[in-house]
């Protein structure tokens, strides 16, 4: 059977697909460099580009692609869209210099799961990487900060416009799992929370993103505040 984005990594124990895409050599062998000396971690691919990237990534299927944002031929953000069209289950973590909140915003609509700055230890990489194959969305601290700012404007205009499509109407427990998620629990401590397994936290999670035609987590709980399903306080 040939493999797919749907049978690799079924097996117990695989190690952690990453693709790293960098317009520097020599950071993609300083990064590729300290991955490969993690246990349960596996560099498969690197690319200098956007464009080389998507040419790439449905061959070598990674589980997380860690990817610059300002790069020649076709940069992260426009990447990231097409990457995520070709190999859905691909987790997305921008590694940029860019602290500009527009490329944040703008990566998080394209479907990045996470948002590195390279100010970041090169040894808190694996962490990161571990935290989103498990399901968590990570943002640098220093960003955070204006995600929460965004929410608080999205949900101000969502009050000053009438919603002319109604949102699709998620369940109660839908709903539970959203809230948790927009308070950055990672899906072991929403199964903790909600006395519920990881696996049905994780089907709940892949309808709210089905319900809402979203692509990550982030993205989820930008929408809902927008539509004012749920309050970031």
């Amino acid at each position: 059977m040939s493999e797919t984005p749907e049978t690799r990594g079924t097996v117990a124990g695989d190690p952690i697909r990453v693709m790293i895409v960098d317009d520097h050599a020599l950071f993609r062998r300083g990064l590729e460099m300290v991955l490969e000396d993690e246990d349960g971690v596996e560099v498969v691919g690197q690319c200098g580009d956007g464009q080389e990237a998507i040419e790439q990534v449905g061959d070598l299927l990674p589980d997380i692609v860690l990817m610059d944002i300002r790069m020649p031929r076709r940069g992260g953000i426009e990447a990231c869209t097409a990457i995520k069209d070709q190999v859905p289950s691909a987790k997305i973590v921008m590694l940029t210099i860019s602290d500009e909140e527009e490329d944040l915003f703008e990566a998080i609509k394209a479907g990045a799961t996470g948002y590195l700055l390279k100010d970041v230890s090169i040894d808190e990489v694996a962490d990161v990487v571990r935290a989103v194959h498990d399901g968590q969305s990570f943002i640098s601290p220093s960003m955070a900060s204006k995600l929460i700012t965004e929410f608080a404007a999205l949900a101000k205009r969502g009050e000053e416009r009438q919603q002319q499509v109604p949102a699709p109407k998620l369940t109660e427990r839908e709903m539970e799992v959203l809230r948790l998620v927009a308070r950055g629990l990672g899906n072991r401590e929403i199964a903790k929370e909600l006395f519920i397994s990881e696996n049905t936290v994780k089907n709940h999670i892949r309808n709210i993103l089905e319900k809402l035609q979203l692509h990550s987590r982030m993205e989820a709980v930008v929408y809902a505040v927008r539509e004012k399903l749920l309050e970031i306080s």
